[in-house]
């Protein structure tokens, strides 16, 4: 389906540049982290993000590095709360994004937006937000016929 034409709930899709846009922007009001990203906006934002990178023929494999990755660090979260022990992993994230786009044009998106969203990371809540949002985005870019 092309951007701006009708989804299965009758509501257009935004141009690429105007989720990208509306997303970061978004980020960029969150003074306090990223953990304070509504849930309800986040997940809006997601299916929106989710079904523009399906369009964009993204394919997981194109991130699987940044994937992997994040899921690393999720796995190997610190019981004790202290930030300070990931907070380089979670840094670190973005130039496995900016490799990955540099390789292929239809990450570039995603590299922004997370890479915005990482800048936001201060705390253990803030990167389990920001996990909640990169599995919504991939979810929904899995539900719109996103491929491996």
């Amino acid at each position: 389906m092309p951007p701006n034409q009708p989804s299965r709930d009758n509501q257009p899709q935004p141009r690429s540049e105007e989720i990208t846009t509306t997303i970061i922007k978004e980020i960029d009001t969150l003074t306090n982290g990223f953990s304070n990203y509504s849930i309800r906006k986040l997940v809006e934002h997601a299916e929106k993000f989710g079904f523009y990178l399906q369009q964009n023929q993204l394919k997981t494999n194109q991130v699987r590095k940044f994937l992997d990755a994040v899921n690393r660090i999720k796995a190997d979260l610190p019981e004790d709360e202290d930030f300070s022990k990931i907070e380089t992993d979670v840094v670190l994230l973005k130039p496995k994004l900016a490799y990955a786009a540099a390789r292929q044009s239809s990450v570039q998106a995603l590299s922004k937006v997370m890479s915005a969203a990482i800048d936001k990371v201060y705390s253990i809540s803030d990167f389990q937000r920001l996990v909640q949002f990169l599995e919504s985005t991939i979810a929904y870019h899995k539900a719109a016929g996103g491929r491996d």
